[in-house]
């Protein structure tokens, strides 16, 4: 979708989201399942989140140059995140230049959340606390 400015927004159809790992629940309950969110667990793709979180938006050069990743690790891992629907992309151009602009969605602060407090409650029971 084009807009005045040039730029465009890529609108995606949100993908079926991939099922988390079923660990056991924490807090002394382990009849309460808890699933991490694999869209988010894998490194680039929670470095990309993280750094969304603490930003108002990055531009495709500040997270490459960031997380000291390549072009096509930062484009997929991106991609995959924007198919969860946990960041959106704004296409556009700053003169003859491209410039992609990402920044964290609604969903994507709310997954980021959930993730830490599942990693927390984890690392928790894991080490006695």
């Amino acid at each position: 979708m084009a807009k005045r400015d040039g730029s465009a927004v890529r609108a995606r159809a949100k993908a079926p989201r991939e099922e988390g790992t079923t660990l056991t629940a924490v807090d002394g309950d382990s009849s309460i399942p808890i699933a991490l969110d694999k869209v988010i667990h894998e490194r680039l793709r929670l470095a990309i989140v993280s750094a969304l979180a603490v930003h108002e938006s990055l531009t495709f050069n500040d997270l490459k140059a960031m997380l000291d990743a390549s072009d096509g690790n930062v484009s997929v891992h991106a991609r995959k995140l924007e198919e969860a629907g946990y960041i959106a992309c704004k296409k556009g151009f700053d003169g003859r230049i491209p410039r992609t602009e990402y920044r964290l969605t609604a969903a994507g602060r709310k997954a980021l959340e959930r993730y830490l407090g599942h990693m927390e409650a984890l690392i928790k029971r894991v080490g006695g606390a």
